[in-house]
């Protein structure tokens, strides 16, 4: 038997979790027990996760969780008595999605929101643990309107366009979700995640956010892919994270919940508060929009201030700021998202 002082660290599990919002989960995750932290590495880097692979309770497990993983056969694992004491939550984040190269991924996608849906379901059966999914606004389908977004909207989606394979896919999982929660009794949440932004954001990939920074750096022209009235609203990589784990620790029985910045900018607005802050001499030039780059619905999140005491904490200014500085750093090698 493990001994009491071995218990007073839970076992998480965080699937993507060498992508953007992954690795900033692992690393608030730290401050309260053991991590494991499993990535396949198709749309993520190690870069992300370097500084806490000398951590004796961090193990980074290279797998696609599309297929079955025994976690209890992992020497690696040893140290966290799996056997014993078992896992306590499964955070599952993988999704290789990339705006760039969206097209080439639309079946690693399809299956990161099914195949692997259902390995991180079966471990969260095995263990009894809590289970937190990255789900996205993309359920709600395209914006028809400027007014919130409740929880309970039925979203209309074309499940045959291209960009399905995500969008679809997002809502399939929370079907499987939601059955596992009726029929094997998973304690499960579901986290509906909003435009996110921050240090570890992929560059090169059609985010904008982040090109912005390259582009200002460069004095060069930052390229909005819409028109002049395109807006986004946009949360904070740490405000993502704080929700997720606010999420995992509440009672059980909630239903899925908005995760995201009810302040709304368009991109060229967001490109002049860049310039703003980097003293740059680009401008703004606008193309032809991206199939995957589209306006995302606003959300209300009355539910998860009322159940979770959640808001975004971080200005843009500010958190465009932070991303300036890592860009500015990091700029010369890619860096993967989630």
């Amino acid at each position: 038997m493990a001994n009491s002082t071995e218990f007073q660290k839970k076992n998480s599990i965080v699937t993507g979790g060498a992508g953007f919002i992954g690795s900033h989960l692992c690393e608030a995750l730290l401050a309260e027990g053991r991590v494991i932290c499993i990535d396949n590495l198709s749309n993520a880097s190690t870069d992300n996760i370097e500084p806490m692979l000398s951590n004796p309770d961090f193990v980074f497990i290279k797998h696609d969780v599309c297929q079955p993983l025994d976690l209890e056969s992992l020497p690696e694992l040893e140290r966290f008595r799996i056997s014993v004491q078992g896992i306590q939550e499964v955070f599952h984040l993988a999704c290789p999605m990339s705006v760039q190269n969206f097209n080439l991924n639309r079946i690693a996608i399809l299956d990161a929101n099914s195949a692997a849906v259902k390995t991180t379901l079966d471990w969260a059966v095995k263990y009894k643990a809590r289970y937190v999914f990255a789900s996205s606004a993309c359920v709600y389908g395209p914006r028809v309107s400027d007014l919130p977004v409740k929880e309970n909207t039925l979203g209309i989606l074309d499940h045959m366009t291209m960009r399905a394979a995500y969008d679809e896919g997002k809502r399939f999982a929370e079907t499987m979700i939601s059955t596992y929660a009726d029929i094997m009794g998973v304690d499960a949440r579901v986290a509906r995640i909003f435009r996110t932004y921050g240090p570890r954001l992929k560059m090169h990939d059609a985010q904008m956010i982040t090109d912005f920074v390259v582009s200002a750096l460069d004095n060069a022209p930052m390229v909005v892919y819409g028109a002049e009235t395109m807006k986004t609203t946009l949360l904070y990589v740490t405000d993502a994270v704080s929700a997720l784990m606010k999420l995992a620790k509440v009672q059980s029985g909630v239903g899925p919940m908005n995760i995201g910045s009810e302040q709304e900018y368009t991109f060229a607005e967001i490109a002049g508060k860049v310039k703003e802050i980097i003293k740059s001499e680009s401008t703004v030039a606008h193309e032809e929009p991206l199939e995957f780059l589209s306006e995302h619905v606003i959300p209300d999140i009355t539910y998860a201030k009322q159940v979770l005491g959640w808001m975004p904490m971080v200005r843009l200014e500010n958190g465009l700021d932070h991303l300036a500085d890592y860009v500015s750093a990091n700029r010369n090698k890619l860096t993967y998202s989630v």
